[in-house]
């Protein structure tokens, strides 16, 4: 398919548009500039009243003003002075001063005795009113050149205010009229104007409310923005589900052996999510759906059910982690269960070889392994299943949707069930993962306590040294989190060593163990090893056991410098304790004085516990990149849109998205074709695609 001629205006050289050359093309690349339809989208961030005065008198400086003045005399520099020009509006006598200026020119541009309108700063030095480099110098018959608001945009360096609001207009004479995408009922709902009338709104604001998030245009082309990003997931997941999938049908017999072994009832939540894995299991087409759950609200049950369906069904499951660590523990916890079951499980990582290896590879290919365990090993080119129906990935944000695909493709059709451990706010979760369908745990297994949290300073530390030596002595295990400091991992690596020197002073050889970014991964491996067999007692640790580590009897989580820890990583940290049976208690020192959002982190840990919660708050607090590191997230980057503060948005997009699809699957309709030409504009060349092979 290619790009449709209606749009080809907006896609051509930068130089095609008036007014801009080669050089002037290089330095708009710098703010993502790079055809004129890139002009459109490229928003003012704030405007200056530029709206005529008759006096400089009439206002307060510093500030922007723009008045009609009578050029008195020039006043070159003396020495390294700036030139000086006297001017006089209706009222008052001021100068306009410039620096490194060239007086032939000045002399041409404020010819003493003519009239001009200057638009620009004005500020009171030593009782005098001065204006330094006007923005504007027009003569008396251009004014209405010069807008009564202006729009400031981002700029760059070769790039002026001045230029890109020429640039810009120029694209907006350029862009076509275009049919209407936004479905006419949700238009007319929210008063939003037409695509090319909402351009020039928004490039034309007349104060200040209109630049604001909440102005119709800009809704609207924030709208346009979330739309497509939405219609191409959801064509993702249409490609993923018009695949053809398996039907497994569970007979219910392994998973009632299971739940017959576990000491409590699984909570409604995770009740209801195994009912909506096993439906989509069932269904002949492949399911693909993310089960986000909070911190220990008993996913691993959920994911482990799911697995029986596929083998009850006669199929095999396969479980996936992003590091071995997680990958073992995942085996400690299934091993009970699978027990109960009477199922074979197996663990392959990177570490199998040889003739070990080989046997595994047999009995997985023969069926004699139900459930396999793994890290990314399970990708490889000689792995295979007699007949795998459901792959189980952890801790999604490593996994993108290129890997998705991937795993997908090792079963015939195997369903895929993604496990986050991470709340996500529902407006980011709909912007990285709105090509899945979702289960939600919102609720805790019975039996679990709530962890106590405490704020401390860190001048107490020596107090929390002999809290600590109290509870050793009793047989409680500790996590001690240090800082991570700037990034730097050796900084990180002599901060985790000081402590866990100190501390082994304080508690004794052998009660204390370290982990840290910098060991080789068999040394960190067999510390934490030591630390879940509880030879160990307190383990000083970096940021590495953030992800699912799992030991009962650790119930004291230090966090040290706290403050300097995200909302979700202190969240994370703090669900490693309250995993037993003992009361948990989770103490985060920071560095007094605490700034305001030092302050509002750690008091809305201290406050909660409900991750949902948490990621909304650390949403506002941070924005959207930061949350989920821009870098890995695949999130989009919009240019207008803002997923904090339009969330609402992002779900009325995905809801018109999906109905769009399912009414025009092919998009052929009127309105599907306008929608096709918003994919165009907006690059969404991955959906074109993915409608061409539709």
């Amino acid at each position: 398919m290619s790009r449709p001629e209606l749009l080809y205006p907006l896609f051509a050289a930068l130089d095609t548009l008036e007014g801009i050359g080669p050089k002037t093309a290089r330095a708009l690349a710098g703010l993502g500039v790079e055809r004129p339809k890139d002009l459109l989208f490229l928003m003012p961030h704030s405007g200056v009243d530029r709206a005529r005065k008759s006096s400089v008198r009439d206002v307060v400086p510093p500030v922007t003003v723009t008045v009609e003045v009578e050029i008195g005399a020039h006043f070159p520099p003396r020495g390294k002075g700036p030139y000086r020009v006297m001017v006089r509006d209706s009222a008052l006598e001021f100068q306009l001063v410039f620096f490194h200026a060239r007086g032939d020119f000045l002399q041409k541009l404020l010819p003493t005795g003519q009239r001009r309108l200057v638009s620009g700063r004005v500020e009171l030095f030593d009782g005098v009113a001065q204006m330094a480099h006007p923005d504007h110098i027009l003569r008396p018959e251009e004014a209405g050149e010069l807008p009564a608001f202006e729009p400031v945009y981002p700029l760059v360096a070769g790039v002026t205010q001045k230029l890109l609001a020429r640039s810009v207009a120029a694209a907006i004479a350029r862009a076509p009229q275009l049919p209407e995408w936004i479905d006419a009922p949700l238009k007319a709902r929210e008063g939003w104007p037409d695509w090319h009338d909402a351009l020039r709104a928004t490039h034309a604001p007349q104060s200040n409310a209109d630049l604001a998030m909440t102005a119709p245009a800009r809704q609207r082309l924030a709208y346009d923005e979330l739309f497509a990003h939405q219609l191409t997931l959801s064509l993702a997941r249409l490609t993923l589900r018009r695949a053809k999938g398996m039907i497994s049908r569970g007979t219910g017999t392994l998973q009632a052996k299971v739940l017959a072994s576990l000491p409590y009832a699984p909570t409604a939540a995770q009740t209801r999510a195994i009912a909506e894995i096993a439906g989509d299991m069932e269904s002949p087409l492949r399911m693909n759906r993310l089960l986000q759950g909070d911190v220990g609200a008993g996913k691993t049950l959920v994911a482990f059910m799911a697995l029986l369906v596929a083998v009850e069904a006669g199929g095999q499951g396969a479980m996936m982690a992003p590091t071995e660590i997680l990958a073992r523990q995942h085996l400690e916890s299934l091993t009970p269960l699978a027990e109960a079951a009477g199922l074979r499980l197996a663990l392959l990582t990177g570490r199998d070889k040889g003739a070990e290896r080989a046997a595994k590879l047999r009995d997985l290919a023969s069926g004699a392994i139900h459930v396999l365990v793994g890290t990314h090993a399970v990708f490889q080119k000689d792995v295979h299943f007699q007949d795998l129906r459901l792959a189980v990935v952890d801790e999604q944000h490593r996994f993108g949707v290129a890997q998705r695909m991937e795993l997908g493709a090792k079963g015939a059709a195997a369903d895929v069930l993604v496990m986050t451990a991470t709340p996500i706010p529902r407006s980011l979760a709909l912007a990285s993962y709105g090509d899945m369908d979702v289960s939600v745990l919102d609720e805790k297994p019975a039996g679990r306590k709530p962890i106590k949290t405490a704020l401390i300073t860190s001048d107490r530390i020596d107090e929390v040294v002999a809290h600590l030596a109290r509870a050793v002595a009793e047989g409680r295990q500790a996590y001690w989190v240090c800082p991570l400091v700037e990034d730097s991992e050796l900084i990180d690596y002599t901060s985790a060593e000081t402590r866990f020197a100190s501390l082994r002073a304080a508690l004794g050889e052998g009660v204390v163990g370290l982990v840290h970014g910098q060991m080789p991964p068999a040394e960190k491996d067999a510390a934490m090893a030591r630390f879940v067999a509880g030879q160990t007692k307190v383990l000083v640790a970096t940021t590495v056991i953030e992800v699912g580590v799992n030991v009962p009897n650790a119930s004291i989580m230090v966090i040290e410098r706290a403050e300097i820890f995200g909302l979700a990583q202190l969240h994370q940290l703090r669900g490693r304790v309250g995993r037993g049976a003992a009361q948990s208690t989770c103490l985060l020192m920071y560095q007094a004085p605490l700034g305001e959002t030092g302050k509002r982190r750690l008091t809305v840990i201290r406050d909660t516990e409900d991750g949902f919660r948490i990621s909304e708050e650390d949403l506002a607090m941070r924005g959207a990149g930061d949350l989920i590191g821009t870098a890995q997230s695949g999130l989009p980057r919009f240019r207008v849109a803002d997923l904090e503060r339009q969330a609402n948005l992002m779900a009325i997009a995905q809801t018109d998205a999906r109905r769009l699809l399912a009414d025009d699957p092919a998009l052929t309709s009127p309105r599907g074709a306008a929608a096709r030409l918003l994919l165009w504009l907006l690059d969404q060349d991955r959906a074109i695609r993915l409608i061409s092979v539709g």
